[in-house]
């Protein structure tokens, strides 16, 4: 008794949740600076910051592998790091929050096209006298639509000095948006789409890419995919993945219990694995979603780069806050069923990262049952695979977007067959 006391105390202790999850961080830089020289680490890390990073451009082919990992590993230990000073506690959200700066830091997030959009919300929250940590997370979640400061910048023909003034300015207007829209259309879905600020973010970045159109300004971005599975990958993330498992068996005081309750939940927004079942008990589902989604991409035989590992980084981060196994795989099952019998192929980069980032619907399979799940992923690829072209690949979490269509989409008709049921 006296032992499991002990382990519940270090479970909650925020150090160990701040040690934890830095370690993480800094073994991507570390696999970053393991893989490639440093000369091609700063080559690719210029060129990173210099690209346009529109959906998709991959950072692993357009600066390397180990630039990828290090632009990740320090932009998550940055946000990490904010937290730290403003007291923030790991929750859920805050630890998904990382997890997913650190997906898109090899895929859109780099170290300079972040921050004016935080400054946006930081300017937000003087403007309405609230304090800054109350909007954080949509600050960290926000960068979403950190290509605008990038196209901006570097894409529309500016000289240099006036093209970071205006990217600075545009993020920053963004960021403005973003705490008062985001928590509006929270409720159009009613928490039955985790990627919140990815369905917010898609309206932003509609409104953008129309203006743009009405005086014929497009975006230079194109589609920058690497393909293949390189070894190294594939050991760097089971291993990755798998120490999560080991560290929450040894962190929890009853791991199996706490991760069963874990597996009970819907997942519904809002809900913190972390407040429910504990830190040991999270990262092991953490870990779980993450070899499933790198058990997913083998076996249709996909590509292990930036997006993919990206989709996989943010379905264990949300791991901690509304997913899990047994909600997420009736959404993966869907994306797959319909990728079979549809014009394009399961391992095709689209049908891939709907099956990965789609487990955003994750609360509606936990809520409705497993066939609603699959009929969700069905829808999801579908519209999934045609809204891009509204926001241009400005905003990055277009499966969020999607995710955010279909719950209001599906929740009225799911509610109704729930009722009559129940009657």
């Amino acid at each position: 008794m006296a032992l499991i006391e002990k382990n519940t105390k270090l479970e909650e202790s925020e150090h160990l949740k701040y040690t934890v999850i830095a370690f993480y961080c800094l073994a991507m830089i570390l696999f970053g600076f393991a893989v490639d020289t440093p000369s091609q680490i700063i080559k690719g890390m210029l060129d990173i910051i210099n690209s346009p990073d529109t959906l998709i451009t991959d950072y692993m082919m357009v600066g390397g592998i180990g630039a990828a990992f290090i632009n990740a590993g320090i932009l998550a230990l940055l946000i990490l790091y904010i937290y730290k000073r403003m007291g923030i506690n790991l929750t859920g959200a805050a630890t998904a929050s990382i997890f997913t700066i650190a997906g898109f830091g090899l895929f859109g997030k780099n170290l300079y096209n972040v921050w004016p959009i935080i400054m946006g919300v930081w300017l937000y929250s003087k403007l309405k006298k609230e304090s800054f940590r109350n909007n954080i997370l949509i600050a960290a979640f926000g960068t979403a639509l950190s290509p605008i400061v990038s196209e901006v910048t570097f894409a529309m023909g500016f000289d240099l000095v006036p093209g970071i003034i205006l990217g600075i300015i545009m993020g920053i207007l963004v960021g403005l948006l973003l705490p008062s829209l985001a928590r509006y259309f929270v409720g159009i879905h009613q928490g039955y789409n985790l990627y919140n600020i990815g369905f917010t973010a898609g309206f932003i970045g509609t409104v953008i890419m129309s203006l743009l159109r009405v005086f014929g300004l497009t975006l230079k971005g194109e589609f920058i995919w690497s393909y293949g599975r390189p070894p190294v990958l594939m050991i760097g993330g089971l291993v990755f993945f798998s120490s999560m498992i080991v560290l929450g068996f040894l962190i929890s005081p009853a791991p199996i219990k706490k991760l069963q309750a874990i597996l009970k939940n819907s997942g519904r927004l809002v809900t913190d694995f972390i407040i429910i079942s504990g830190f040991g008990a999270t990262l092991i589902n953490m870990g779980l979603l993450g070899l499933l989604g790198f058990a997913y991409v083998i076996l249709v035989k996909g590509d292990l780069n930036g997006p993919t590992i990206g989709g996989i980084l943010t379905m264990a981060g949300f791991g901690a806050f509304g997913t899990h196994p047994r909600n997420a795989l009736p959404i993966m099952a869907g994306v797959y069923i319909i990728g079979r019998l549809s014009i394009w192929t399961v391992n095709s980069p689209g049908v891939i990262l709907a099956a990965l980032f789609g487990t955003t619907l994750a609360p509606i399979a936990g809520a409705f049952g497993w066939m609603a799940g699959i009929i969700a992923g069905i829808i999801h690829l579908a519209i999934v695979m045609n809204v891009g072209y509204l926001h241009g690949g400005l905003n990055l979490y277009n499966n969020g977007f999607s995710g955010g269509i279909v719950a209001t989409i599906l929740l009225p008709v799911l509610e109704v067959i729930r009722r009559n049921r129940d009657e």
